[in-house]
């Protein structure tokens, strides 16, 4: 995913319109950090916001965090002041709100490579993540997830997306399972990072653990979170556990002894393992790996 982190399990927001916000953030056990400059900005501190992040970033930036910067929307008055702010202090990716169509992208992509033409980037280094927030989105994010190769993510945003559906919001999230399978498949199939909507209750832990258990088992690879004391809950869940770590590392055991031996047919407890179990063993242990868990042995 990242050269500086493989792992997306949580993305914390950081406002741009609080110094002690953006000091704090980085002292968190996220594993990528959204400098804000959209919804937690007021429309007079919008200046003084992207001054203030563009510093954060090109002069203080964390060395083990992913670094992402949202910035307002694409008819926004901000937008050509926030991509050049942000494309200049040099986060890994930029973060566009309420994507709805491929030619959004391509044009924000243009617009991204002018900057880096102008200033002496790499042309392509400057990612972008789509929040999908809109029927729309959701119903043309296949487009929008292979639109560019600068494209590595996608981010459900729920609190919009039931608004304009007229759905009402729930803990239980029955009103977002389609939006959520639909983005998720996109990414898949473009092979980029799948991230699932906010959990907005901070002071309910029990049911934000529920919350990530159905992200990660439906099959997404992160979550946006919006407090602090979200961030290990939201980790702990997406890592693997040690139990599935060790059937991972039989699995794999398993098979190598098999090829060994040229076994036609190979299995382990009575089950006959395929293709598909040995690439989830791998992606298991390769989380491990990146989540710095301890491994007994190598496979």
């Amino acid at each position: 995913m990242t050269e500086q982190n493989s792992l997306v399990r949580t993305n914390l927001y950081a406002s741009a319109s609080s110094p002690v916000n953006l000091t704090q953030a980085i002292f968190y056990n996220e594993d990528c950090i959204v400098y804000d400059l959209e919804d937690s900005v007021a429309t007079s501190e919008k200046d003084a916001a992207r001054f203030l992040i563009y510093n954060t970033v090109r002069y203080h930036r964390p060395k083990d965090k992913y670094v992402i910067i949202r910035v307002n929307g694409i008819y926004s008055e901000y937008i050509d002041e926030d991509l050049e702010a942000a494309v200049r202090a040099r986060p890994d990716a930029i973060r566009i709100p309420k994507v709805e169509s491929a030619k959004e992208v391509q044009a924000i992509e243009k617009k991204i490579e002018a900057i880096e033409a102008k200033t002496g980037i790499e042309i392509g280094k400057t990612k972008i993540w789509c929040n999908i927030e809109s029927h729309m989105g959701v119903l043309f994010a296949r487009e929008i997830a292979s639109s560019s190769p600068r494209v590595v993510a996608m981010a459900m945003g729920a609190e919009d997306f039931t608004a304009g559906i007229g759905a009402q919001r729930t803990k239980g999230g029955i009103e977002i399972f389609y939006a959520r399978n639909a983005i998720l498949l996109a990414c898949r199939e473009a092979g980029i990072a799948a991230i699932d909507a906010v959990f907005s209750d901070i002071n309910d832990l029990e049911g934000l653990e529920e919350d990530v258990k159905l992200s990660r088992n439906l099959g997404f690879d992160g979550k946006t979170v919006v407090h602090p004391r979200q961030i290990d809950i939201v980790n702990n869940t997406f890592a693997p556990s040690q139990k599935e770590i060790d059937y991972a590392l039989r699995v794999l055991a398993t098979l190598k002894e098999g090829k060994r031996q040229n076994k036609g047919v190979i299995t382990l407890d009575g089950s006959m393992l395929d293709k598909p179990m040995e690439l989830r063993a791998i992606a298991c242990i390769e989380k491990a790996k990146a989540a710095g868990m301890y491994l007994e042995r190598e496979y």
